[in-house]
């Protein structure tokens, strides 16, 4: 049998600038857009934004947008056009409508991504769970062909009645899937307390951050990392051992920025393992532009699941791709936060805020010890107080310097 490659998808994405995000925001978030197209597996064309108050109700975009986007894609032969928000499902039937090509918004592509990555039956079913929980209210589209039937006495019927029926069938299935994770969930929780009552700590961080690295450093094992938006789904727990001090590291599924809010639900369960940890090893991008921003997005996600209380170490990795801008001596424009140097970012808020706050490259092991120095004082301190009588037992090796 002939085993053909699989086609390229061809798109453009389309943002819009408004009051919440500006020029500079949004070709941040059309990159991460690109990155998200290219880890489904498309190819970004070309780009196309637009200054509005708010979205179209209609089709999201203006009449105008519209036109030239049709226009383009028809010149360029493109497959898909891509938007940077969730569309209703109004929106998305007008522009399908208008544009006649495949026509995706960001909660939509984040999930086929998804349903790409999930290897394990839990994240496969918390996938099909969030999947049919979108396409619910957009089962409309499925049946756009019966507008092409002009006339008839009896033609909307049927078609409001397969609507319908399909409707049963899908909120049986998420009826079903929500049962299944109940089930998977209870060997979960099973799985958690036969661990003991061993110190629990969890990498958490915003997609692509490196945390899958530093669990890949730290426990020795071999968690798929790659320079990928999602490339761990499924919660990896691994024996970690500092000194002779042992403790428990669980790497998580990453945060982005509008999760979509059925994933958050359908993942809350795999997010057990950040909710019941002892400690957070909260894990930044230190190199790229919008880590302030992202790491907003995580301590929100943070809190939504109630586990924003929780005691927090700030990895600042990826310093070997730290890049600042300098200005000229006659440039007389007020300095911007590109202009910030390793060691200014080192003394700003991040000093003023009390948080501890580490700066490593994992890729390159740089500042590794200090980083296991410290993390191993943090589990020691909650190993002292489970374990009162056998705390000197963890001493000596990793004090001594035989680590």
């Amino acid at each position: 049998m002939i085993e053909t490659a699989p086609v390229t998808e061809r798109a453009v994405i389309v943002g819009l600038i408004n009051q919440q995000q500006d020029e500079k925001q949004i070709k941040e978030y059309l990159d991460e857009l690109e990155f998200l197209a290219d880890t489904a597996g498309a190819v970004v064309l070309k780009r196309f934004t637009q200054k509005l108050e708010t979205p179209n109700k209609a089709t999201f975009v203006g009449s105008g947008k519209l036109e030239e986007i049709g226009n383009y894609i028809k010149v360029a032969e493109a497959d898909t056009v891509i938007f940077d928000d969730e569309l209703s499902p109004t929106q998305l039937r007008n522009i399908e409508k208008i544009l006649e090509c495949k026509i995706l918004d960001r909660t939509n592509l984040i999930l086929d991504i998804f349903a790409k990555r999930a290897q394990t039956a839990h994240s496969k079913t918390q996938v099909e769970l969030a999947q049919y929980q979108y396409l619910l209210p957009r089962l409309t589209r499925m049946w756009t062909h019966l507008e092409r039937q002009k006339g008839g006495i009896g033609m909307r019927g049927p078609g409001e009645t397969q609507i319908e029926s399909d409707r049963r069938i899908i909120l049986d299935k998420i009826s079903r899937l929500k049962e299944q994770l109940k089930k998977i969930d209870k060997q979960k929780a099973t799985q958690r307390k036969n661990r003991g009552k061993l110190v629990r700590v969890a990498l958490v961080g915003y997609t692509n951050v490196g945390k899958s690295t530093i669990m890949n450093m730290m426990a020795k094992s071999e968690v798929f990392a790659e320079n990928k938006l999602f490339a761990t789904l499924d919660t990896t727990v691994r024996k970690v051992v500092i000194g002779n001090l042992p403790f428990l590291l669980a790497d998580t599924v990453g945060f982005i920025r509008k999760l979509p809010h059925g994933l958050v639900e359908s993942f809350k369960s795999t997010l057990d393992e950040v909710r019941e940890a002892d400690i957070l090893l909260h894990i930044v991008d230190i190199s790229h532009p919008g880590f302030e921003e992202q790491i907003e997005t995580v301590d929100n996600t943070l809190h939504e699941i109630d586990a924003g209380d929780k005691p927090t170490i700030y990895i600042f990795n990826k310093i070997d791709a730290f890049r600042f801008v300098a200005k000229d001596d006659d440039d007389l424009s007020p300095r911007t936060k590109e202009n910030f140097t390793l060691d200014e970012w080192k003394n700003s808020w991040m000093a003023k805020s009390n948080m501890p706050a580490l700066f490593i490259s994992a890729k390159q092991k740089t500042n590794i010890n200090k980083f296991k120095t410290d993390l191993y004082e943090k589990v020691k301190s909650i190993h002292s107080q489970r374990f009162p009588y056998n705390d000197y037992l963890y001493n000596s090796a990793w004090e001594t310097g035989e680590q």
